[in-house]
């Protein structure tokens, strides 16, 4: 992942938001707040059919937000914490830098 001195560059901060930008896999990451789920435990938790879960693996896979581990016929899941890190600076990053809501000026254009 990157580091503080590490900018994140706009296509990594798509990918991490299009990632996050789905129930299913926002339901995915919160039964895995407590740690390492087996994929069956995931299956069943969401109510989900296995290629609609294996879909939504892959995209946060891809993204960084999960990781996986092979035991035998199982794969277990977790989450990455740098990159839920990652997602943290960039959601705290679109703060307004004057701390409070903006302020809408219209331009000196618009009258």
């Amino acid at each position: 992942m990157t580091s503080a001195a590490t900018p994140v560059t706009a296509d990594r901060a798509v990918a991490l938001f299009h990632a996050l930008s789905d129930a299913t896999r926002l339901g995915i990451l919160d039964m895995l707040r407590d740690g390492e789920r087996c994929v069956c435990d995931l299956q069943d938790g969401l109510d989900a059919a296995q290629s609609r879960l294996s879909f939504h693996l892959r995209v946060l896979k891809e993204a960084g937000l999960v990781a996986d581990r092979r035991e035998g016929r199982w794969a277990y899941y977790r989450i990455v914490p740098e990159a839920v890190r990652e997602v943290h600076d960039l959601a705290n990053g679109l703060q307004p830098a004057t701390g409070g809501l903006p302020v809408y000026r219209a331009p000196a254009c618009c009258g």
